[in-house]
């Protein structure tokens, strides 16, 4: 990538994964990736700030998320979808170039934040196996709408490499052993 990545310029942003938006999933791996992210957050000490959508009527965050993340992670309630509405996200976000972004729902809260972000000059990418929508056409659509406005599609694997850089990182061979 010719975009400088690191743990202190980059964030992770967790879009709503959360209790009964997970449950109406069929069969997606969204929420394992999660987890494998929010252990990745700790290990590597990332800068994660984590959404959840009128938690009220949806439930908090998965608990496979939520107790795996750092102990710094920044938690906000929102019913905005575009998660820069909400009070104190963006503050949260000054001095990073980079965001990460993933969760639920793929064609609406992910996208209208990941377009936010972009229209506020971050370099966004879109974590493709960490993001998940009800119905099939509506992910596609909106992970094909991202990258047309310049999110850069990814992968977990692809995240967790870049930000190693390096097999003879300290943390290596604990993040690796996450995706085995």
């Amino acid at each position: 990538m010719t975009i400088d990545i690191t743990n202190q310029n980059s964030a992770f942003l967790f879009i709503d994964i959360q209790e009964k938006l997970v449950a109406m999933l069929a069969k997606n791996k969204c929420a394992k990736k999660a987890e494998i992210l929010a252990k990745t957050a700790k290990i590597l000490g990332i800068n994660t700030l984590l959404t959840e959508q009128y938690p009220k009527g949806l439930g908090s965050t998965i608990p496979e998320v939520k107790y795996c993340l750092p102990d710094n992670a920044k938690y906000f309630e929102k019913t905005s979808f575009n998660a820069l509405e909400t009070q104190g996200v963006k503050e949260s976000l000054e001095g990073t170039k980079n965001i990460f972004i993933f969760g639920i729902e793929t064609h609406i809260c992910v996208y209208q934040t990941a377009i936010a972000l972009l229209q506020k000059g971050y370099n966004v990418f879109v974590i493709k196996d960490a993001c998940a929508s009800r119905e099939s056409d509506e992910f596609k659509t909106g992970i094909n709408l991202m990258e047309k406005e310049g999110a850069k599609i990814i992968t977990t694997e692809m995240v967790i490499f870049e930000m190693l850089k390096t097999s003879k990182h300290p943390h290596f061979k604990e993040v690796q052993a996450l995706i085995k």
